[in-house]
């Protein structure tokens, strides 16, 4: 009777109007190649034994792990937030009339599962050959830059040290303490399409060569990439270098220079708009978890959403087709 009441009640909220989580997860709901990533992980997940309970589906447990991802939503938090929120439900396709939310421990063991297989990484790779399918390819021009992602420097835990895995960096006059996400980003389409992370302390050129996909004709970056000739002819050998040119303590940049760095850095920013979804509209600005290893899988599958969010209008053109 209750149901039947709570029913009702839902149809015929005469001034109901649809929220904007509604309409972004209606449109994640359209654009997400479901089957192809769930086949992705159908290898590594446990399958029926016996007559005990059935494991959750994987499609379900995904659209769980990637809600975690939009809202910045821990494994007890992703539960609560099932439970309150009915565009979630919908979304994960949860009755509660017929079945309860997955709990947190169910949550945690599919993310542990992603973890230890390296599963982001190939739902990165997954997704961009699905884009590529439906005509945004890379193109010749790369940008690459990397952020900081902060991380607890408090010995205040069971441990009573940091996580050995994070270090510290100096930017500017200010230290951080974390890892680094550094990215490669199409200079068209602003998708990413090189993910690499490393703790803070690693310089930004170190891992330029894992940023490039080798058929770049132009390389933009800050000036921390400047004096790369030697891994471009290497890696990407038809890249003219378009770095901001660095200044040094006997010799400042000249009029000319600054401006040529000021055009380069025009298109430079379009990196910051990959950043700006990483971390406000998702909420990654700390490592939620202890290791890099951990982390690294976070970002992957960051990277993966927001190359969709990118690409929303597109796909749902195609979809709407």
């Amino acid at each position: 009777m209750m149901r039947q009441q709570s029913f009702q009640a839902e149809e015929f909220e005469k001034y109901r109007k649809p929220t904007r989580k509604e309409i972004f997860l209606k449109d994640m709901e359209q654009i997400i190649p479901w089957k192809e990533l769930c086949q992705v992980i159908k290898p590594y997940y446990p399958r029926p034994k016996g007559a005990g309970r059935r494991p959750i589906g994987i499609e379900r447990m995904l659209r769980i792990h990637f809600l975690q991802h939009w809202f910045a939503l821990s494994d007890p938090a992703a539960e609560e937030a099932l439970y309150d929120s009915r565009a979630m439900r919908s979304f994960v396709g949860i009755d509660l009339g017929q079945e309860p939310v997955p709990d947190e421990t169910t949550i945690c063991k599919f993310r542990h599962l992603m973890e230890r297989h390296n599963l982001g990484d190939a739902l990165f790779h997954k997704v961009n050959d699905y884009l590529a399918e439906n005509g945004m390819k890379v193109a010749r021009g790369t940008i690459v830059d990397a952020t900081i992602i902060n991380a607890p420097s408090s010995t205040k835990n069971k441990d009573k040290a940091r996580d050995p895995d994070m270090h510290q960096t100096r930017k500017g006059n200010q230290w951080y303490f974390g890892m680094k996400a550094h990215i490669g980003v199409d200079s068209k389409s602003k998708l990413i399409h090189s993910v690499v992370a490393t703790a803070a302390n690693v310089h930004d050129s170190q891992v330029l060569d894992d940023l490039l996909h080798g058929d770049e004709s132009r390389l933009w970056g800050d000036s921390a990439y400047s004096g790369q000739k030697e891994t471009l002819r290497e890696h990407a050998p038809n890249a003219k270098d378009f770095t901001n040119k660095k200044g040094c303590r006997n010799k400042s940049l000249t009029d000319e220079e600054k401006s040529k760095n000021s055009t380069k850095s025009s298109v430079r920013a379009k990196i910051k708009h990959v950043f700006h979804i990483m971390k406000r509209q998702f909420g990654f600005t700390k490592v939620r978890f202890r290791g890099l290893d951990k982390n690294a899988t976070h970002l992957f599958t960051n990277c993966t959403l927001i190359n969709l969010v990118l690409s929303k209008k597109r796909l749902l053109r195609l979809a709407q087709a």
